[in-house]
């Protein structure tokens, strides 16, 4: 069995479970996307940050 580390989308509490124990709440994976230097969809979320004003350009 293999165990990965999650967390609740609402009160970002880290647990093992599919459901927060404090909230009930779904919890998410904890850990980020893979890097891939042949990555897809860069272009389109460089866009979309520069869109919502969150780079500098």
């Amino acid at each position: 069995m293999r165990f990965l580390m999650r967390k609740c989308v609402k009160c970002k509490i880290y647990t093992f479970k599919d459901r927060c124990p404090s909230c009930g709440a779904e919890t998410a994976s904890a850990h980020p996307p893979r890097f891939s230097p042949e990555d897809k969809y860069g272009k389109y979320r460089r866009l979309a940050k520069k869109k919502w004003g969150l780079v500098d350009v």
